[in-house]
């Protein structure tokens, strides 16, 4: 559909340009300066406002352009502006260089195409005419807005995209992010180690990870974060992303993040909770962790799993 809006400029009770504004809606058309092919009149100001469906581009192109040449577009010219997402960039064009030439690729759905003539020309032009269709966008290709790229495989579709995850992953309701299953996990030997996942590759994003460390009464465990650690971090607030949380009978350790290990930590409780928390974005390595087990008959051990779940 069309939508056609007309506006006049005046400037101290005089005429100073006509102004039309046409929305273009339909997956592909044309349009063409005033009079086209006569010579177009002085003093206009035309806008054609391009909008095809989210997942196409916009391609233009001129099968005839002939506007009055001037130094950096100051006389006539036409303008192009396009958006996707929250990109805009544009474009001007004068002279008769464009008439069959590669066509206009927008690298977004929304165009907006604006004629302007100044108030004289010394000769006669005939202006332009332009054709434009909506071509589907390889979003695998030509790249999305960092929120809507997928973590690890894309594919590309008439219209659109979707996302899917390597093995061993799963596909976050999102369905852009690629995150792990490591909920649940209990650790019960005396001695051993444990880790972010994939490291020392970074860590997957947008996810929660429960490990507990279950020994027998009367030992004490005892927790020590090696190098590298990097966990992302924020230099005013602490640990507003990604983050390490130790829970140990009453006591609690933590959040953990940054650059710096915790080092050793001293639990004296048999059994010890550990969360691993990241968000949505950071491309981090993450950590690694071995634990140990020191005997002593005077520890209060709690042997009860359900009082070490982490809030």
């Amino acid at each position: 559909s069309n939508c056609v809006y007309v506006c006049v400029f005046m400037r101290a009770h005089a005429l100073v340009y006509l102004c039309h504004v046409v929305s273009l809606t339909q997956p592909f058309g044309s349009f063409q300066s005033p009079n086209f092919p006569a010579t177009y009149p002085d003093n206009m100001h035309h806008r054609w406002d391009i909008r095809v469906p989210d997942g196409f581009r916009v391609r233009l192109d001129f099968s005839h352009f002939d506007l009055e040449p001037s130094d950096m577009c100051q006389c006539d010219y036409i303008r192009v502006r396009w958006w996707h997402a929250r990109i805009h960039k544009h474009t001007n064009m004068h002279g008769q260089k464009l008439a069959g030439q590669t066509p206009l690729g927008a690298s977004g759905n929304i165009v907006s195409v604006v004629f302007s003539s100044d108030f004289s020309n010394q000769q006669n032009f005939s202006g332009f005419q332009a054709h434009y269709s909506a071509v589907d966008m390889d979003e695998c290709v030509e790249g999305v807005d960092e929120n809507d790229a997928c973590d690890h495989l894309c594919h590309n579709y008439v219209g659109g995209f979707y996302c899917s995850c390597r093995l061993g992953y799963l596909l976050h309701p999102d369905k852009r992010t690629c995150t792990v299953e490591c909920s649940g996990l209990v650790f019960s030997e005396r001695v051993g180690s444990l880790s972010s996942p994939n490291f020392p590759s970074p860590y997957p994003k947008r996810t929660e990870c429960s490990y507990v460390i279950q020994v027998s009464p009367g030992l004490k465990l005892r927790l020590h974060f090696g190098d590298p650690f990097d966990v992302e971090d924020h230099p005013q607030t602490l640990c507003p992303y990604d983050f390490i949380k130790i829970r140990a009978a009453s006591k609690e350790f933590g959040p953990f993040c940054g650059g710096k290990s915790p080092g050793v930590i001293q639990t004296d409780s048999n059994i010890v909770a550990i969360l691993f928390h990241s968000d949505h974005s950071g491309e981090n390595v993450g950590w690694r962790m071995t634990y140990t087990s020191e005997g002593g008959s005077h520890v209060h051990a709690r042997t009860q799993l359900e009082t070490m779940i982490l809030t």
